[in-house]
């Protein structure tokens, strides 16, 4: 969806990071020569993925998605991967996003959403609200991150919100599908010309 075979000697984005999973599979595209700039707040997550991210042409940095390190127009594409509902304010990150895309760029969006069919979203909220906070917190000792996830998902926008806050900011020829029965959505934007 980043269209990196357009351009493979492109720089690109991968914001809210983590432990540079994205940024690693990024750089595996076929004929990539480029470099990616792996971003997230959080630099212990940064230091956690280095390892994964070893002789490849990926620099992870430490920012804040709402101020950004890159010049205007310096980036051929940008993803962001269930991390943008962290944000501290959506509506700023996405333009700032638009302010480092070159024109005709593409900002792809991964994250979670909530699913449309009731029967559906009965069973993911039993389990995302319920199980997985259990046995999150059981197995990895840290519960409260696990009852984090469901707020932070239910309080992220619907589909159609993101997309028309995407449009504010300045994003064009903007789409979404969702994804896994609905339980998570991918948006795409493009910096207009």
């Amino acid at each position: 969806m980043l269209r990196i075979h357009e351009n493979p000697a492109g720089r690109y984005l991968d914001l809210c990071a983590g432990t540079l999973d994205v940024s690693a599979a990024l750089s595996g595209t076929s004929g990539f020569i480029g470099w990616i700039a792996g971003v997230d707040f959080a630099e212990p997550m940064l230091r956690a993925g280095r390892a994964k991210i070893a002789g490849k042409r990926i620099a992870p940095v430490a920012a804040d998605a709402l101020s950004l390190p890159f010049a205007s127009a310096s980036m051929a594409g940008a993803i962001a991967a269930f991390g943008i509902r962290n944000v501290a304010d959506l509506d700023a990150a996405l333009a700032e996003i638009h302010r480092l895309l070159a024109p005709g760029s593409r900002f792809v969006i991964l994250e979670f959403s909530t699913p449309r069919s009731r029967i559906i979203n009965a069973g993911y909220q039993l389990y995302f609200n319920r199980v997985l906070p259990a046995v999150g917190g059981i197995i990895s000792g840290h519960g409260t991150a696990y009852r984090y996830l469901p707020r932070s998902v239910a309080n992220f926008p619907a589909e159609e919100e993101l997309a028309r806050r995407m449009t504010d900011a300045g994003f064009r020829k903007v789409f979404w599908k969702s994804l896994t029965l609905g339980i998570a959505a991918i948006h795409v934007g493009e910096r207009s010309t």
